[in-house]
Parts: structure tokens; sequence; C-alpha cells
């Protein structure tokens, strides 16, 4: 098993399509890069925290890759949008790749994006990043879209998969 943590807007839509994407085993929605200990939702919209609002995937390298992962995370955000997914807006909805010191796939965020960025007349605004760390938000931000089939998402999901 592998995790990655993906910052792609609101973490609701991001944690709900990943869900329903083969090969995923489990999406935690939290907080990635806070400058503060344990964030509230509170603390990370009213700007107390430099936290990015993020889902932390662990998905079965066997089923799905890496490199499959990262073609469908560009494929639900808009990478050119700066601290913007849909109609959040803010610091926290900014978009990014999250890698722990000494993963070896850094190179392969680096380049996956450099080959993007190469197609493209406008400029990426994916951020590529170290973890500094990653809180887990509050229990009712978990499968959000689960428990609140109508809520918002910027995200057109997908039909469900047996994972």
């Amino acid at each position: 098993m592998q995790e990655i943590v993906l910052a792609g807007g609101c973490f609701w839509g991001v944690e709900e399509y990943f869900l329903r994407t083969k090969g995923i085993v489990d999406a935690v929605a939290g907080y990635v890069n806070s400058n503060i200990d344990q964030p509230s939702y509170e603390d990370v919209c009213e700007g107390r925290s430099k936290a990015a609002e993020a889902v932390k995937l662990t998905y079965d390298e066997n089923v799905i890759t890496t490199q499959e992962i990262l073609d469908t995370f560009y494929g639900i955000i808009d990478p050119y949008s700066y601290f913007r997914q849909g109609m959040d807006i803010g610091r926290q909805y900014r978009t990014g790749i999250y890698y722990e010191e000494g993963d070896p796939r850094k190179a392969l965020f680096i380049e996956d994006k450099e080959r993007r960025q190469a197609q493209s007349e406008r400029k990426i605004m994916v951020e590529i990043e170290p973890i500094d760390n990653f809180w887990e938000a509050e229990e009712y931000h978990q499968r959000y879209l689960q428990k609140n089939p109508n809520g918002y998402c910027h995200i057109p999901l997908p039909k469900k998969t047996e994972n």
C-alpha cells in the first residue's frame, strides 16, 4: 500500500471522488502544512493557519498506479487556479501534491508537472511540497458527501465503483 496527500480545493469532493476510484483503499480529509498544531476548520477558514484542505489517500499500487492518481487528480481540479477551486476562494483551497522527506516519488511529481507545463501556455499553480504535517479534519468532514449527498461539490462525481 502507498499513501499520497493531495490538495484540490474543498476536500469533500476530492475525498469522495477518489473513494469512488478503483484501487483507493481509504481517504482521510485533513489539513496539510499548517503553521499551528491541530488546526480546526475555523482556524483554516479564518486564516489563522496556513494549511490547505487536503486528502490523504491510501491506495493499492497493484490496482492503481501513482501516475494514474496524478492523471485523475489533474483531471478533477483546475490546475491554473491560484488559491481557488470552483466557488471556493482562499489560501486553504490551493492545489498541491505533498511528499514525505526521502519519498522517491518526488521526482515523478515534479517531472509530471513539468511535462504538463510544457504542454500548456498557462502557468500550472499546483504546488509540490514536502509534508510538514497533516492533521485529520473533524469527524463531520470525513465522508461528508456520503453523509450529505446534496452537499456542495465543485467536482463532478463519477458513479460509484467496487474497490
